[in-house]
């Protein structure tokens, strides 16, 4: 017989469930002995397939569970490390943003103390060359103002002299 064990089973239960009861026990009955006994050495040649079969599942089922248990660990890690590393990426990024606006701060701060100074610088020529321009204004001033004088004090010689040149040359 080709049948599996199953249907081995059924076959069994088929032939219990249509045997005849005995009269007065309600619960016996009257089956084949060599048919039974048939039945039963069948399912017990075809048991140690049924279950090798059966184990040979059950440990693929396990080693395909326990495969799948370390590919979605192998995952988890991967995805784990992925996300360390954009969280330090991210981090690497404000990092250098805070520098960089460290940065900028005390450029620009550096620029303002450099405009003041170049501000300060030039107001400081500007007005040294104010004060020199105004001395040497002062100085021409001066020295016109004595080359009046002494013009207008030899002017009256002058007039003095070519009169008396002209009274010489009238006498």
């Amino acid at each position: 017989m080709g049948n599996d064990v199953q249907e081995l089973i059924d076959m069994l239960y088929n032939m219990i469930t249509d045997a005849w009861g005995l009269p007065l026990g309600a619960e016996k009955c009257v089956i084949e002995r060599d048919k039974v006994l048939d039945l039963l050495d069948e399912i017990k040649a075809q048991l140690p397939t049924e279950l090798a079969e059966a184990k040979r599942l059950v440990s693929s089922r396990t080693e395909y569970v326990n495969n799948a248990k370390r590919e979605a660990e192998s995952m988890r890690k991967v995805a784990e490390q992925r996300a360390r590393q954009l969280v330090d990426q991210e981090e690497v990024v404000r990092a250098a943003k805070i520098r960089a606006n460290e940065i900028i701060s005390t450029a620009e701060a550096k620029a303002n103390e450099l405009k003041r100074v170049a501000n300060d610088y030039a107001d400081d020529a500007l007005r040294r060359t104010e004060e020199a321009i105004s001395e040497a204004l002062n100085e021409v001033r001066g020295s016109r103002s004595r080359f009046k004088t002494v013009s207008a004090a030899a002017m009256p010689q002058r007039e003095t002299r070519e009169s008396a040149s002209q009274t010489d040359i009238e006498l």
